[in-house]
């Protein structure tokens, strides 16, 4: 399986470097930078440090444009890292060309464009996945373990915040990328929908003011014996990266800070317990390698299926439509 990864900005930097890590995986790298071809990453910065300087790519098919990349037929799949606004034209000609398809998160700007792109895979009969990442943390895989013999659940809190970002311009350009609460929180909407399913309603407040790089929300999705809080974006200044969440259970409590390594069980009559993996895990190198697996044996991604995905798009915008309107209670229909 040779695969392209396409873009090397923050995130296309930080695949290629889990990527790398991966046997047997044949890579190649698309980016306009020739610089960034030679593996010189020094200018590339995010709010993870998951990127290194200097990666010797001597050995990796390098591409200077995606047609290239689409000409080739040793290329089987793509990796996009690309702007959001990007997403939906690369993906739909990469499968077009029979390519399987790896985009990263959020999957489109809107549900439309991610309904054309569900279209087009099955179209191509190739496979469509968006890098919905969080759903291979370690953190809060332990969430979908948990639950799985604690079924009923009594409340749930995500937050995920930052500074607006001082890395890729296009970023803070809404049309490039839907804003940050769409672009940041949509890891935890994702979440939501991955852990207790659809919402029956959903209510959100905040506030929009992108020109001072602040953008929030404090979100409710309404389940018929529980509610799911979400809450975070863009803050002001330096603020450093976070997130977080507390799951509320009958049989216990599962808390969890970026600060820390593990998230820590709290049952009753128990002490506390951190739940550790059973090994250390690098979320971006699993997807990526979860992907690839399944391309290589035709295999749909049952743990993150694009539909999905296209649905935690549609679900952000209800949000943000129930923030624009000043917390009014909105229908949940995905």
């Amino acid at each position: 399986m040779q695969l392209a990864i396409v873009g090397l900005g923050f995130m296309g930097a930080t695949h290629v470097k889990a990527a790398l890590t991966i046997p047997n995986l044949q890579l190649a790298v698309v980016s306009r930078d020739p610089e960034k071809l030679k593996g010189d990453l020094s200018k590339v910065s995010g709010n993870l440090a998951t990127t290194e300087a200097q990666l010797d790519f001597s050995k990796l098919k390098t591409f200077h444009t995606f047609d290239e990349v689409l000409a080739d037929p040793t290329i089987d799949a793509v990796d996009l890292c690309l702007p959001t606004a990007l997403h939906e034209s690369f993906a739909t000609r990469a499968l077009a060309a029979g390519k399987h398809v790896l985009v990263e998160k959020p999957m489109a700007l809107d549900r439309a464009a991610c309904d054309r792109m569900l279209a087009a895979a099955k179209q191509a009969n190739k496979l469509l996945m968006a890098a919905q990442v969080l759903r291979f943390f370690p953190a809060y895989d332990a969430l979908k373990t948990y639950l799985a013999t604690n079924e009923k659940v009594r409340s749930a809190t995500f937050r995920r915040r930052c500074a607006a970002p001082g890395w890729g311009p296009w970023l803070k350009d809404k049309a490039q990328s839907g804003g940050g609460v769409f672009d940041l929180l949509i890891h935890d909407i994702d979440m939501a929908l991955y852990l207790f399913g659809p919402p029956t309603h959903v209510e959100a407040t905040g506030h929009e003011d992108l020109p001072n790089q602040l953008d929030i929300i404090n979100a409710n999705l309404i389940y018929p014996t529980f509610t799911v809080n979400i809450a975070g974006g863009w803050h002001h200044g330096a603020f450093p990266f976070s997130m977080e969440f507390t799951l509320v259970a009958e049989n216990g409590t599962i808390d969890f800070h970026s600060s820390q390594s593990n998230p820590t069980l709290y049952a009753p009559g128990e002490p506390a317990k951190e739940l550790t993996p059973a090994e250390p895990i690098d979320a971006y190198r699993e997807e990526i390698a979860y992907f690839i697996d399944c391309a290589t044996n035709n295999r749909e991604p049952a743990r993150c299926l694009p539909l999905e995905s296209a649905q935690a798009v549609s679900l952000a915008h209800l949000l943000l439509e129930s923030r624009s309107n000043q917390g009014l209670i909105l229908k949940c229909q995905l």
